[in-house]
């Protein structure tokens, strides 16, 4: 069993920066790939970002391409979401997930067994 509890968000202006961050239980973190995902009132939760075991490997949806970053820590069993340039599209609950099978697809909500309970990330114009 894995627990994951994020952390950061909150409110920000357009054009500012934050950092969210993912606190995993266990030992085994540094075997997972992990990923972020977000959802808007209204809307299907979708990806946002996801970084493999080593932090070697890191995909990013289109939206947030050149804007966010995903890194790892895994002396800590965090994983963090760097997010600048935040725009209004961006308000949502982020939401960071575990992903423990090999060779899932990681840019779909499937891909993933464990989750977090989410933060809410709020840009104001």
């Amino acid at each position: 069993q894995v627990q994951l509890v994020e952390s950061g968000g909150g409110l920000v202006q357009a054009g500012g920066s934050t950092r969210l961050s993912c606190v995993a239980s266990g030992r085994t973190f540094s075997r997972y790939s992990m990923g972020w995902f977000r959802q808007a009132p209204g809307k299907e939760r979708e990806f946002v970002a996801s970084i493999s075991w080593s932090g070697g490997r890191t995909y990013y949806a289109d939206s947030v391409k050149g804007r966010f970053t995903i890194s790892r820590d895994n002396a800590k069993n965090t994983v963090y979401l760097q997010m600048n340039s935040l725009k209004p599209e961006d308000t949502a609950v982020y939401y960071c997930a575990a992903a423990v099978r090999i060779g899932v697809p990681l840019e779909y909500v499937y891909g993933y067994d464990y989750w977090g309970q989410g933060t809410q990330v709020t840009v104001s114009s």
